[in-house]
């Protein structure tokens, strides 16, 4: 069992680095092929053994072999954080067919946070593409009623779109689109966890932003990575939370 882990955490972390050039190649209309993976510094292309996930990052201590330049943390963050989700799916859902939705949401959600965080933009394509997988996968493994799906990325939609149109533009169309598809993925109770969740984390973070003068009053903040984290608590925790907070109220009242 340790071993099948270990081996799912690697094929985590080398998608985590692919996924680490979707995120930055496909908002810009590049090709996720060519050209290969290269220091944005100098330019100079990354040899095999400068593309090992997280230990290539440590080995060269956080720099380009060629310019000595900082490499951004983001990416081995991104490799190994999604090589944790990997495994911990089958911890959580078990080895049935819901885990490779597991797979497939995180795969979304790390591509939406990279792309999120260094351009403020979640693309349009990104998401057709998952949205093509995910239908497929609900098909064979759907929710309990099946309706619950199309339910759920109705909800999803409208509730994205109010607050983009009260707040008149506050919440951008692709976080929108992504919490439609969220709601399609996990049903009508998850995704209400998983907006409030996102809701609380971007609170969160916004206050303390505030309090140690990193943001400013009505800066932009990409809403993504509050997305992802909201949604993958949601995923595995939900039924948990509701739970436990249906006992605090019932210990209250």
């Amino acid at each position: 069992m340790i071993l099948l882990l270990l081996y799912i955490f690697i094929i985590g972390t080398i998608l985590g680095s692919f996924y680490n050039v979707v995120g930055l190649r496909v908002p810009m209309n590049k090709s996720i092929v060519r050209p290969r993976s290269s220091c944005s510094s100098c330019g100079h292309q990354l040899r095999a053994i400068e593309l090992l996930p997280v230990i290539s990052y440590l080995i060269l201590k956080g720099k380009c072999r060629s310019c000595n330049e900082h490499i951004s943390p983001i990416y081995p963050f991104m490799e190994f954080i999604t090589g944790i989700l990997f495994v911990s799916a089958p911890l959580v859902v078990g080895f049935t067919g819901e885990l490779f939705i597991a797979w497939t949401l995180i795969s979304l959600l790390v591509i939406i946070v990279v792309s999120d965080i260094s351009y403020m933009l979640i693309p349009d394509k990104i998401l057709i593409f998952f949205a093509g997988i995910f239908l497929f996968e609900r098909i064979y493994s759907p929710l309990t009623p099946w309706w619950d799906s199309i339910l759920g990325s109705l909800i999803g939609f409208i509730i994205l779109l109010l607050i983009a149109i009260v707040s008149k533009g506050g919440m951008g169309g692709g976080d929108i689109k992504l919490f439609a598809l969220i709601g399609f993925v996990l049903g009508t109770k998850i995704l209400l966890i998983s907006f409030f969740l996102a809701s609380f984390f971007g609170a969160i973070y916004g206050i303390i932003g505030m309090i140690f003068n990193r943001l400013k009053r009505k800066q932009a903040i990409p809403f993504g990575p509050f997305i992802a984290l909201g949604t993958i608590t949601a995923y595995y925790f939900g039924n948990e939370l509701v739970r436990a907070y249906m006992n605090f109220i019932t210990d209250v009242m």
